[in-house]
């Protein structure tokens, strides 16, 4: 917030509170009288409780107004929770628009983009005068900003013990100002030094004679002021410092002077075409968008941290967002190494302290560059310039909570909104992505045929041509034919590694019939029916997964017979048999819980479920894909663009000239695109098929879970537009997540669609939200979802 939109009680004595309540009814604003006690702290952004109905409830404080619309009683302001200011303009404008895209409320959205308080890491987390240790979770670890830590101490409101009286609340406030005059100043300026590099690491300072000067003993007088002011302003200027540009950081934590130098190398951006000129757009601070497809073996994590860097030299903030938390880790890395302490992590694995001092940097502008998972999309970014986001298919950007938004959604909303550049990245590429394409609001970022050619191994299927079944007729029909064994065998011989992709975990996932086919059902429960790993070598009987009861006497319900036999083999006894194969081999295996990051080179043989695996130095010499049909062959509108971006990532692991071969037909058009490498025209081949069909992107879809009484109640509420088709109900499909907990889940959920096309998709959603709004004010109990664009359909 600008030091301008602060008002006084006299002139302003309301405050517009946004109450974070969850019927949809109530998503409104609500004035409320300002008391004189309060009038300095209760600022825009600010967390506040109010009374509402009888009861305290939390809220932001949005405005300061000097009158109400409002002619009744007003109601005091209770508290002001913090004078921390959390809730920034563009942080409300965008959930303001995610709300409105998605038919939530504002309150349910902020739940995503801002984080619990944790109030020990917002004050400081000093209760004692010593240089005391903070908690093990409120540690800096790889990523957090060192800065960010004194700056912090910069802004937080003083904590001041009762013996430290007059001289200490003076000598802590001159010391946050950075400047030592008086003998108070400096004996307060020592210690404070001396308890904020318990935290620093020495690699974060630039000169080692200034950092011996932060950790040598106080010195009294004029002298150790003098210091202590150097070692604080040399650590507030080691981030910029590292990016090639020197910063002086304001009070408020900003930016004062900045001296922009180009020091980023990227020159690797010059094997796409016009990549340069999206590079020097970022540098021009212009909002340029583009859907970025990076080449096999592309250190994919280093080319977002250079353009991240890019945008930081430029005296800007970048957003860039990953699907897990290894991807983070070496995305992290890479943006360390240009930028230094100026970026941090984003992610739910962190603690509540570690996460919240992270976004409080981010907040106070000293951290440029935010790499997270989903909810980073929302971080308060200072001047935002780049956000990015990387392998946009995967499943884990959608958000499972009301207003269910997907990342890749609200980031360009963000983009929209405020102007910044925006990147869509990957090795393959989403119909949502090539939607945007199209319509000229991004555009192109690829590679030339011939750049491709060279650095891409040479992928193949099983019996692609007529002489290849010839001399092998049995190359379609078995899991792992002749040529697969032959091409493992060559990369071992060469010390080189192998890749073995298997869409299942486990031994033996789902078992069926040997004589009719049947899946294998559990007498108790009617779930599936699989066969467990032996970890004594003996053999194990079918189990169920769902209630887990031991099927030792199976008898199909079919045919009544009692043989057995696997319709998918899972990576361990894919491991298992290549063992026996492979003797004298190492054989890895990475997935579930066990997944690996990275392996050292040389000959091998990697099990890796689908997204697991690991990477090699070098790159793997073959990666065989095992059970395409598995991936293709499932009841999904995703499955096809889903297999494809699985077996590229895969694939991009392998070294140039290396081989890949895909164990599916041939003749599949997902298998072509991957021979091909073309991962553009597969993208809008299903478009175009969506379109014919009307499904997404090509037109707006929202998914109403609940009841049979709950969907009719709801619809008769609905003003729907125009042209709306209702399809429906049918029931809701396995893989959705059941809008019930616990035991008042129903017998029988249903779903019903309503499409529209893309134009009407803003009057839909106000249509649906109006609908939520009598329901909730009806206080009608039957649970409902609203989801607009789910990713699981059916």
């Amino acid at each position: 917030m600008a030091a301008d939109e602060t008002t006084t009680a006299a002139g302003h004595p309301i405050a517009r509170v946004l109450p974070l309540l969850s019927p949809a009814h109530l998503d409104r604003d609500f004035d409320y009288l300002v008391p004189p006690e309060l009038d300095e702290i209760a600022q825009p952004g600010v967390r506040v409780r109010v009374r509402f109905a009888g009861r305290l409830v939390d809220g932001y404080l949005l405005e300061r107004l000097p009158r109400s619309e409002h002619t009744g009683k007003m109601v005091k302001l209770e508290r002001v929770v913090s004078p921390e200011r959390v809730l920034t303009p563009d942080v409300l404008r965008l959930a303001t628009a995610v709300a409105a895209r998605y038919a939530g409320t504002r309150a349910d959205v902020l739940r995503l983009a801002i984080p619990p308080r944790h109030a020990r890491t917002e004050s400081g987390g000093t209760k004692k005068s010593t240089a005391a240790t903070e908690p093990a979770d409120a540690a800096p670890a790889s990523g957090d900003v060192a800065a960010a830590a004194q700056a912090e101490a910069i802004q937080r409101p003083t904590v001041i013990r009762s013996e430290d009286a007059a001289s200490g609340a003076q000598a802590e406030a001159v010391q946050r100002t950075a400047v030592a005059d008086s003998e108070g100043a400096a004996l307060g300026a020592q210690a404070e030094a001396v308890q904020r590099t318990a935290v620093v690491d020495s690699a974060d300072v630039a000169s080692g004679a200034q950092a011996e000067a932060v950790r040598r003993p106080t010195v009294a007088g004029s002298e150790g002021a003098a210091l202590g002011a150097q070692a604080e302003a040399v650590q507030r200027t080691a981030a910029a410092d590292s990016v090639g540009r020197r910063t002086t950081i304001g009070p408020d934590g900003g930016d004062t002077d900045a001296v922009p130098e180009p020091s980023v190398d990227t020159s690797a951006w010059g094997r796409y075409v016009h990549g340069e000129a999206f590079v020097g757009a970022l540098r021009q601070r212009r909002g340029a968008r583009a859907a970025w497809q990076a080449l096999p073996g592309e250190d994919w994590a280093a080319r977002l941290a250079e353009l991240a860097a890019t945008v930081v030299a430029s005296g800007r903030s970048a957003v860039l967002m990953v699907p897990d938390q290894r991807d983070l880790d070496r995305l992290l890395a890479e943006c360390v190494r240009l930028v230094g302490d100026s970026a941090v992590g984003l992610s739910a694995g962190l603690g509540p302290a570690a996460r919240y001092r992270r976004w409080l940097a981010v907040l106070r502008g000293q951290a440029r560059i935010v790499v997270g998972t989903r909810a980073a999309v929302f971080a308060p970014a200072r001047d935002l310039g780049l956000i990015a986001i990387w392998d946009d298919g995967d499943d884990t950007y959608a958000e499972p909570r009301a207003p269910y938004p997907h990342a890749r959604e609200v980031a360009m909303l963000r983009a929209h909104e405020t102007g910044a550049a925006f990147v869509a990245a990957g090795f393959a590429r989403t119909a949502e992505i090539q939607a945007v394409v199209e319509s000229g609001w991004a555009r192109d970022l690829l590679a030339e045929r011939q750049v491709l050619r060279e650095v891409m191994p040479r992928i193949s299927a099983p019996g692609d041509t007529d002489f290849a079944l010839e001399r092998d007729a049995l190359a379609r029909a078995v899991r792992m034919p002749g040529v697969a064994f032959a091409a493992a065998r060559a990369a071992i011989k060469e010390n080189a590694a192998v890749l073995v992709q298997v869409p299942r975990r486990g031994y033996v996932p789902s078992l069926a019939c040997a004589k009719c086919r049947t899946p294998a059902r559990c007498r108790h429960c009617n779930g599936p029916l699989s066969l467990p790993h032996s970890t004594d070598g003996q053999a194990a009987s079918p189990q169920c997964k769902w209630c887990g009861i031991t099927e030792a006497a199976f008898r199909c319900q079919a045919c009544g017979a009692r043989a057995l036999r696997a319709m998918v083999i899972g990576a361990a006894r894919t491991a298992e048999e290549l063992g026996r194969a492979f003797p004298g081999v190492p054989i890895r295996g990475s997935g579930g819980g066990e997944v690996i990051d990275t392996v050292e080179p040389g000959a091998q043989v990697v099990v890796a479920t689908v997204g697991a695996e690991p990477l090699v130095r070098g790159g793997y010499g073959v990666a065989l894909l095992l059970d395409g049909w598995a991936l293709l062959g499932r009841a999904d509108l995703r499955a096809s663009e889903d297999t494809l971006r699985r077996w590229m990532g895969a694939a991009a692991l392998v070294r140039p000239r290396g081989q890949v071969i895909v164990m599916a037909e041939p003749a599949l058009p997902t298998v072509q695109a991957l021979v091909r490498w073309d991962p553009v025209h597969h993208a809008a081949a299903e478009l175009e098929a969506r379109a014919e069909v009307g499904f997404p992107p090509a037109v707006r879809l929202a998914a109403v879970d609940g009841t049979s009484a709950s969907i009719a109640e709801f619809l008769d509420a609905a003003a729907l537009p125009d042209g709306t088709e209702v399809l429906g109900p049918v029931p809701l499909p396995p893989t959705a997540r059941k809008p019930f907990s616990g035991g008042d889940s129903p017998a029988e959920v249903e779903r019903m669609l309503l499409r529209v096309g893309r134009s009407a998709g803003a009057p839909l959603a106000r249509a649906l939200t109006a609908a939520q709004a009598v329901r909730s004010s009806h206080r009608s109990d039957d649970p409902l979802r609203v989801q607009v664009d789910p990713v699981d359909i059916g």
